[in-house]
């Protein structure tokens, strides 16, 4: 018949599919079923907005899925990356974008051989929704860490330091140093206010060592009958026994251990 080719080459082209129509008719297809989200930005890009399929308090997270399609789509799979809209609306963190557009691909090598702008964008949306999730598991665990880490703080408040005799045997030491310290300054103060006629007197009253030093550093007896001289009285140690005197160095001990458990817990909470 006359105008028919018989080469056998026009069937072989004929059989070629169209890739270009193909596309555009996926075009349509994606036009009818997002009208507000899809925009074609050339014959082998389109844009799509996306967002998660719920939307969840205090986590927005709407971004733009752009498409772009090799010659010979849908033999292939298209080209994926996702874009930030704007602060508001939401922002990837670190490694997500790589996170998300790797399950898009593998979800696209699933669709090979047909259109699957759809199923990706669909696929993007479940994506995104799971992102969330992870997302608020990640803070919540991250809340759980830091109100352990405060409780244990405040736990360490209240315990305080355990009191150990090297530990008593210290701050005793530096305790009696302070003291003297305090008292040194107290008194001179105290002189800096006097007459200077008073202040010579009163040195040279304190020079000499108390009834109570010479007591302590055992440079008399207990049971002697010398009299001390104590803030210019005389006392007279035999008057004490030994029960008292042993009654009167256990209560000071004492004193001074209660006094210990009360800086130290002061200081801890410093």
């Amino acid at each position: 018949m006359a105008g028919e080719c018989s080469c056998g080459v026009c069937d072989v082209e004929a059989d070629i599919p169209d890739h270009q129509a193909i596309l555009e008719e996926e075009f349509e297809v994606l036009e009818s079923i997002f009208p507000d989200e899809f925009e074609k930005v050339s014959d082998n890009e389109v844009r799509i907005r996306v967002e998660p399929e719920e939307e969840v308090s205090g986590h927005p997270l709407s971004l733009v899925l752009v498409v772009t399609y090799p010659p010979t789509y849908p033999d292939v799979i298209p080209e994926l990356a996702l874009e930030e809209i704007d602060e508001e609306l939401g922002e990837l963190r670190e490694g997500e974008e790589e996170e998300v557009v790797g399950q898009l691909n593998q979800i696209a090598e699933e669709s090979l051989g047909m259109a699957m702008t759809f199923t990706i964008a669909t696929a993007a949306r479940e994506t995104l929704s799971a992102l969330i999730n992870s997302r608020k598991v990640r803070e919540q665990e991250a809340d759980e860490a830091r109100a352990r880490a405060y409780e244990e703080e405040e736990k360490k408040k209240t315990r305080g330091t355990p009191l150990t005799p090297a530990l008593y045997s210290k701050w005793k030491d530096a305790f009696r140093v302070e003291m003297a310290a305090k008292k040194a300054k107290q008194q001179e103060e105290s002189l800096r206010a006097l007459p200077a006629r008073e202040r010579e007197e009163w040195r040279k009253k304190n020079a000499r060592a108390s009834g109570r030093q010479l007591f302590e550093t055992a440079k008399v007896s207990a049971t002697s009958d010398e009299a001390l001289y104590e803030d210019g009285e005389a006392v007279d140690v035999s008057q004490y026994t030994r029960e008292e005197r042993d009654r009167a160095r256990w209560e000071e001990e004492a004193n001074e251990e209660k006094a210990a458990h009360v800086v130290l817990d002061d200081s801890d909470d410093e």
